[in-house]
């Protein structure tokens, strides 16, 4: 809240030892420490009653929302039944078997190539380029 520092406070303690006196000094800061004191039980409470008039007001919403919604669930959904009987007219049932296999596409494998016939200078670079990969 406020921004005061060690060398503020040493600065308003000499200052207030000068003005009050060593005599008066005391009971100057009982007094100090006693209306701070009641400051921070004010400031305390309001922060409760505050928070407890925002609790209240977030229960009253949920409770609101709770009442609508179990006044939401006493109507009906739909006024249709959800899954219609299946009309077939193919005739009677047929005995389930077990499941048909249908093979499964299988592809050609590819033909193999012959290995390309590599020059002398070729060799060489493959071996550069080994020798450079492994430094």
């Amino acid at each position: 809240m406020f921004d005061i520092g060690w060398s503020e406070l040493l600065i308003i303690a000499i200052v207030a030892l000068v003005v009050v006196g060593p005599k008066d000094l005391p009971r100057m800061m009982r007094g100090f420490g006693h209306y701070a004191g009641k400051l921070r039980r004010t400031a305390s409470d309001f922060k409760r009653q505050f928070e407890a008039a925002v609790a209240e007001s977030e229960a009253d919403e949920v409770r609101k929302n709770i009442e609508n919604i179990r006044a939401g669930l006493d109507k009906p959904i739909l006024d249709k039944p959800v899954m219609l009987p299946k009309q077939e007219n193919a005739g009677p049932p047929q005995a389930a078997g077990p499941p048909a296999i249908t093979p499964v596409p299988v592809a050609p494998p590819k033909p193999k190539r012959a290995p390309a016939k590599t020059s002398a200078k070729s060799k060489t670079a493959a071996k550069r380029r080994k020798t450079q990969a492994k430094s």
